[in-house]
Order: C-alpha cells, then structure tokens, then sequence
C-alpha cells in the first residue's frame, strides 16, 4: 500500500487526506498545535464557543463530495443550518443592505438605493454566472502545471476581461456606490483587494446564490471535527503537537519528514497544507529548490492580514445578523491602505459575527459569542508591534461597535481574546502573517499561483490557500481535489 504524509489540518489538508485515504493511501496528517482546524481552530473560554477562522460556508456540495467517496452521507457527522440573510451590510451614513438569497428582495433593496442600478444588477448577475461557470466549475480544481493549460484557458478568461478588477466590472454595470460596494466586497473574504483583484472573483456572488451560505452547527469547529471523524473511520492517522521542522529528501525526492521530538516518518508522498513560505523556506531550506522557491515568493505580493477580537456577551443583543459587514467611512482609500500600507489607517471597516442568532449553543444560556475582524496591512507592510498596539485597538473597535451595532456592548463583556497579525506569523507560521497567503491577483493566479505539484521535487504537493485555486473553504476544499487528481495518478504511475 502507497503512502502519504499530509503536513497541517486545515481544511486542505484534511480534504486532501480524506480523498487520499478514500483511495487506498496510507495517510498520516501530521499537525503542530493541540487541535486539528489551522485557521479553523476553536478556543472554548467560560462556556462560549470560539470559532478562529472561516465562519462562511458556501458551496456545500464540495464537502458533501468528500463524505461521498465513500459512500457516506456528510449528516452522520455534520449539520449545517442556512443563514438569511447572508450578510447585513451597513454604512456610516445609516443605510444598511440585507443581502438575501430572494431575488425579489434583492431587486426592492438595490431600487430603493437606485432604481436605474436594476437593470444593471441583472446584468452583473448574469456576468458572475458565466465566470461561475467558466472560472469555478471548469477551472476551479484543475491543477495548472503547465503553462499550455493556462494558455488554452486565456481565450476565456479575456472574453470575461479577468484583466480587469472586480470593483471595475462592477462599477460598469452599477452606479451607486453603496451597492458597487455590496457586490464587491466578497474579495476582502479570500484575501483579496477588490479594486485589484481579478474580476473572476465576480463568480462569488453567483456561488453563493446558487448554493446559499450556511453555518455548522456547534461552529466551523464542528465541520472539522466531522471531517477528522470521516477520516479516521477510513483509517488515517492524525498526529497533534506534531511539529515538522523538516521535509526529508533524497536527491530530488520527497521522503518523509523530521519532528521537533526528533522523531522521523517515512512515506511515499508528502503534501503540505502548511503556510507556502513556511514549506520551502523553513521545511525545505536545506535544498536548493526550497531557498530558490522561497525567493521567489518572497517577491510575491501577499494578502492582508487581520485583527480579530473574539469576545464574550452576558445578554443576546437585539436585531443583528449572523454575519454582519459594518463599512468605515472610506472604501476604494481604506482598501489601498490595508494592501500597500505603510501603516496602519486610521480607520477601519469590520466582519462581525455573531453566531448565537443561528445557533444558541455556542455560548450559556441567554448569553452570546462574538467575533468582529479588521482587515490590516500584513507585517511586512506595515511593521507594526501589534503587542503595544492591540489593546487600544480593540477599545476602539469595541467603541464603534457599540455605536453601530451592540449599544452597552462593555457593559456586558465578559471575556475577550485578541489575535492579531503577530499571531497569525508565531501560530500559523504565516509569511508577513498574512490570513490568506499570496494575493488573489491575476498574475498570482492558475498557473502563475504555487503550483499544486512542485516541478522539482515530483513527489512533494501543496495543498491550501497558497496553492490554486485559493482561499476560502470552497477554495481550499477545491485545492484538495486538484492535488489529489495529481498525487493519486502520479502513485498509480509510481
């Protein structure tokens, strides 16, 4: 029996050690910290449930398909209850936005901002289909390893003008700003700057419609507990406290890693689910191709980082979402500052969520969970010393939501916990301690995007955000299946 050593337990890797186990393959998911999850960690604090990362489940086919390989119903596991409305979007100015799944709602809200932006809005629709179908169906788990691929799928993606950013494509279909906001934030979501980012990414909008967006009962925590669950069933093995400080080699071969014990495993095939700097810098900086890759990324341009403040309320407040996007006083200035720095802004926008409107169970009874995230600049942009900074950050953050949407919200605080992009670096082992890896441009995209295989070590694999397709957990969960296809016939060759 072939076998594999998958280095990380987000969401990638675990959906990539699911379709390998599923197929035959001895799989070892090796992970450093105590829990499985990565950036879907969870932190459990005087009853509340802390979610760490994703909160935003789309496309739920995808993880469906993994349970389905072998012949299970993803139920058995996991229950996931629908949101509505998606987001609740809100402005300084006191208009808000409810963006649902019902198209005429839909279409009442976008008139009463701008009846002449209908029209408009249908179009859009009809645009994000089509790269849906092109961008996310057809080329969303297609491994691009050579560039002969990337160049059959150019045709397409010029006639989508995936040249231009998605703030653009929107702005030529809709006039109010308002609204070119509400249809172009989704970016932000997977790391990416809206007024830059490859109008591609359009086909969010048209991912969520079809599919909905949903929550995990019990938090994102429960969706990897399932997934650790599935594949344990199957027979893999998962190692926690596990810290890889090596990927071994043989001449140009992958053939097992090295722990912090000092222990050393053996396997056919590796795959790292880990941060893609980290991997060829730290892990396989002892060959030539690791310090060459890792200079090669260093190059790069990499996605923002965050600060996300988790707290804890004693009361459930009155009228919020689930998911709720407060905007700051700028947009296209605040976004340019967050990507290119050389500071930290002024001001901000936040993602709050607030889980105990879908699911009372992650806090005590009759109190609530929380977590509100800033984008920030990334460290190597902006080198700020986060442990000075963080405190009046999150009191300043605690101020406006308390004036835009928790009035007393300090009154009935009673736990809170920070972690900010000097987190994201020492606990993730993230370049610059960027949330999403390298940024969703075009040209960091498909084939010019860290390739699910390395071209000179054949047997080493990345799986995840920093690899094609991207970020997100449709993103990731995608990666998994474009690096199995190719693990799985290069071990069938082998």
């Amino acid at each position: 029996m072939s076998s594999a050593i998958v280095i990380g337990a987000g969401f990638g890797g675990l959906a990539l050690a699911i379709r390998l186990q599923s197929a035959g393959i001895a799989t070892t998911i090796v992970e450093a910290r105590d829990k499985p999850g990565g950036r879907a960690y969870v932190w459990n604090d005087q009853g509340h449930v802390f979610d760490a990362g994703p909160t935003v489940v789309t496309d739920p086919d995808s993880l469906r398909e993994l349970w389905a390989l072998s012949g299970q119903p993803m139920e058995r596991d996991v229950t996931l209850l629908p949101v509505s409305p998606f987001y609740r979007l809100t402005w300084a100015d006191g208009r808000s936005f409810e963006y649902v799944n019902d198209d005429d709602e839909l279409i009442r809200q976008v008139a009463s901002f701008n009846p002449a932006d209908v029209d408009g809005y249908r179009r859009f629709h009809d645009y994000a289909e089509e790269v849906y179908r092109e961008g996310y169906l057809k080329l969303g788990t297609t491994p691009f390893l050579k560039l002969g691929q990337m160049l059959n799928a150019a045709p397409a993606l010029m006639r989508l003008q995936a040249y231009r950013s998605v703030h653009s494509m929107v702005a030529r279909f809709i006039q109010d700003p308002h609204l070119r906001q509400a249809f172009s934030f989704h970016t932000l979501l997977v790391g990416g700057n809206p007024f830059s980012t490859s109008s591609i990414y359009a086909l969010i909008h048209a991912l969520e419609r079809r599919g909905g967006v949903w929550f995990a009962k019990g938090g994102t925590n429960q969706l990897v507990a399932g997934m650790v669950a599935l594949f344990e069933r199957l027979g893999g093995t998962l190692l926690l406290n596990a810290r890889v400080t090596r990927i071994d080699t043989e001449g140009d071969r992958a053939t097992g890693v090295t722990l912090l014990d000092g222990r050393q495993l053996r396997a056919d095939t590796v795959a790292s689910n880990g941060d893609v700097m980290h991997s060829y810098r730290d892990l396989l900086g002892h060959t030539r191709r690791g310090r060459t890759k890792a200079a090669i990324l260093n190059r790069q341009r990499w996605s923002m980082s965050l600060f996300v403040l988790h707290f804890g309320l004693s009361k459930r407040p009155e009228n919020l979402a689930h998911h709720s996007v407060i905007f700051g006083p700028r947009y296209k200035g605040l976004v340019n500052e967050i990507f290119n720095g050389p500071r930290l802004p002024d001001d901000f926008s936040m993602y709050l969520h607030s889980p105990c409107v879908t699911d009372p169970s992650l806090a005590p009874e009759g109190m609530s969970t929380h977590y509100v995230l800033a984008p920030v600049p990334h460290l190597g942009r902006a080198d700020v010393d986060w442990e000075a900074e963080a405190p009046g950050y999150a009191e300043r953050i605690f101020e406006e939501l308390e004036r835009r949407a928790i009035p007393d919200l300090r009154k009935h605080l009673t736990v809170s916990r920070i972690f900010s992009p000097a987190d994201f670096s020492t606990e993730l082992s993230a370049h610059h301690g960027s949330a999403f890896s390298v940024e969703p441009i075009l040209t960091q995209s498909a084939w010019f995007r860290p390739h699910n295989r390395d071209r000179a070590i054949p047997n080493f694999y990345i799986v995840g955000a920093g690899t094609h397709p991207g970020a997100g957990i449709p993103g990731v969960v995608g990666s998994a299946k474009a690096t199995a296809q190719v693990m799985l016939s290069d071990l069938a060759v082998a």
